[in-house]
């Protein structure tokens, strides 16, 4: 399944994570002796894509706390998406409201084919240990107003039952003023796991309903070529879309087309 092209889609940010094996040092340290190397070769390769470079705050970090941050930021212009990230053992690639999946997916190809290229004897050492396909969606929602649990059961099939006696004789409020509830299952294609969140945040100064999708892999199972990095994404694309359009079926789908 492919997301349908939405008029007034939900997403607000599409995320596809690659991390890569650090080497360990004295004192347990773990850095990539060519990460900085790298930095100029990604660049090179990517900036006729992505030609407005932003150093990060996290590159002033000293590398043996640097592990897994990204430092630097090739965008396609200053303040615009998509964009690249990367830092020592972590590459990323992100879009937001202009998010179109055969674009991402074409993006996150040419990405991953560049640090293959650019990184020193990669088929020996660039050992990767985790993939990551994330999707945040959101909603404006008026917490005083609206009936959280009452949504998530009518408009997104999910019902959460607290035990309403513990809010009789309290002086409790049953509006939450904070809400973060997260799901986790082994998913079999691809292997790996399947993550929902919901979680009570912002979109610009309102109060929003957010919700993530995440495909993610495990160490023993992360697809460790090109080839099988894409057949992996594709995957995982397939995954998150079916849970998304199934979660959002029905009226709520009708409001985002």
């Amino acid at each position: 399944m492919t997301r349908k092209i939405l008029k007034n889609k939900p997403i607000l940010e599409a995320i596809f994570e690659l991390r890569w094996k650090l080497q360990e040092y004295v004192s347990r340290i773990k850095t990539d002796p060519h990460y900085k190397l790298i930095i100029g070769r990604l660049y090179d390769k990517l900036k006729d894509e992505y030609p407005f470079h932003e150093q990060l705050s996290a590159a002033a970090l000293p590398d043996e706390i640097a592990g897994y941050l990204v430092q630097h930021r090739f965008r396609k212009d200053k303040g615009k998406w998509p964009l690249v990230q990367i830092g020592p053992g972590i590459i990323t690639v992100n879009d937001t409201k202009g998010y179109a999946w055969e674009d991402f997916k074409g993006r996150i190809a040419q990405t991953v084919n560049t640090l293959f290229e650019v990184y020193p004897e990669s088929k020996n050492s660039l050992e990767v240990n985790r993939l990551l396909l994330r999707y945040i969606d959101g909603i404006t929602f008026n917490f005083q107003k609206n009936n959280l649990f009452d949504f998530l059961e009518k408009q997104m099939k999910t019902k959460i039952n607290l035990y309403q006696h513990l809010f009789e004789d309290t002086g409790v409020e049953k509006l939450p003023l904070a809400l973060d509830l997260k799901f986790s299952f082994a998913s079999k294609e691809p292997k790996g796991a399947i993550n929902l969140r919901f979680v009570r945040g912002k979109i610009k100064e309102s109060d929003a309903l957010i919700w993530e999708t995440i495909v993610e892999s495990i160490p023993e199972d992360t697809p460790k070529d090109q080839n099988r990095i894409t057949r992996w994404v594709e995957k995982a694309h397939s995954l998150a879309d079916d849970w998304f359009f199934k979660l959002i079926e029905g009226e709520l789908l009708r409001r985002f087309e």
